[in-house]
């Protein structure tokens, strides 16, 4: 079980998330959870690690050893992605190597299901794009050295260059990593949101929710992290500028973040009170909306993919 016991180090400045949050297995709401859940096994060497049913909805975690990476809840009924509403730009699968990138973005490029959109050199990190079955991204990718940012103005600064796909597998494929599918480590590094504007998003996951803005001079987005990462959640307008509250559908279903102990989700629950923001508080995870209707829960550390369904 869980240890919930306070921590007696209070968060260096109660202002911002701790510097080890992380985050974790994205909340996706799907129709057809059998093919769903087919794909991320075969395209990115998920397995499956716990599933839970509650009346007409399923859960289902998949990830790789230990480590949850999706859960997807069955939801019946509910119409398909908008991809002008506010919600889910892309959910970010870390890799540790170029090794493991790359035999996973094989895997994904081979499957028929998937919609292959883009690979790019961000300079802080190596991404392949693609879009699963009912519309929701994806981002495979590894990162560079800390020491290899680029850093301007008190900034991270990232780009978007073009990176050949083909040439990249060439390079970096091995038959080791093919073999080892989802032995291989893997993460959620970060998640990219569709937000209906800018300085609202930034009130709320900077000001509220505490990360620390790591980039605003990129047309259109914004990047925000703890403990100096260059993002564990980016908002931007590309697709969405003006959109008001999610309706109710399919796709993203909720954000997860992680932080070491009790006194940071005090210090989270006296931000959002600060602001208004409604919250609920179970103990070990406190839960809030964003301005445009998306759930984002931070908790204590789930070592299990079963105290994941509890969330």
């Amino acid at each position: 079980m869980p240890d919930f016991t306070m921590s007696n180090t209070p968060p260096a400045d109660e202002t911002v998330i701790n510097p080890a949050a992380s985050m974790d297995a994205v909340t996706l709401r799907v129709g057809d959870l059998e093919t769903i859940s087919a794909y991320y096994s075969d395209a990115f060497a998920l397995e499956p690690l716990e599933e839970r049913s509650a009346g007409r909805e399923v859960s289902r975690v998949l990830g790789r050893g230990i480590t949850p990476m999706v859960r997807l809840i069955h939801t019946p009924g509910l119409p398909p992605v908008n991809p002008r509403q506010a919600g889910l730009f892309h959910t970010a699968f870390l890799f540790d190597d170029q090794e493991s990138l790359a035999a996973t973005v094989l895997r994904a490029a081979q499957n028929p299901l998937s919609r292959f959109v883009g690979s790019s050199d961000h300079g802080v990190s190596e991404a392949f794009y693609f879009t699963d079955p009912e519309g929701n991204g994806i981002e495979l990718y590894t990162d560079r050295p800390r020491e290899k940012w680029d850093r301007q103005r008190g900034q991270i600064m990232m780009t978007t260059v073009h990176l050949d796909p083909n040439a990249y597998l060439r390079t970096h494929i091995t038959p080791e990593s093919l073999a080892a599918g989802p032995g291989r480590a893997g993460r959620v590094g970060h998640v990219h949101l569709q937000v209906g504007d800018l300085t609202t998003a930034e009130d709320f996951y900077v000001g509220a929710i505490g990360f620390e803005t790591t980039l605003r001079e990129y047309t259109g987005a914004l990047f925000t992290s703890a403990g100096g990462y260059h993002h564990h959640v980016a908002m931007n307008t590309w697709n969405s500028a003006g959109a008001g509250p999610r309706a109710a559908g399919l796709g993203l279903g909720n954000v997860a973040v992680t932080v070491p102990g009790r006194d940071d989700l005090d210090a989270l629950a006296a931000r959002l009170t600060a602001r208004k923001v409604q919250f609920a508080d179970d103990g070990r995870a406190i839960t809030a909306s964003d301005p445009w209707g998306t759930r984002v829960t931070v908790s204590l550390p789930v070592t299990t993919a079963e105290e994941l369904l509890t969330l």
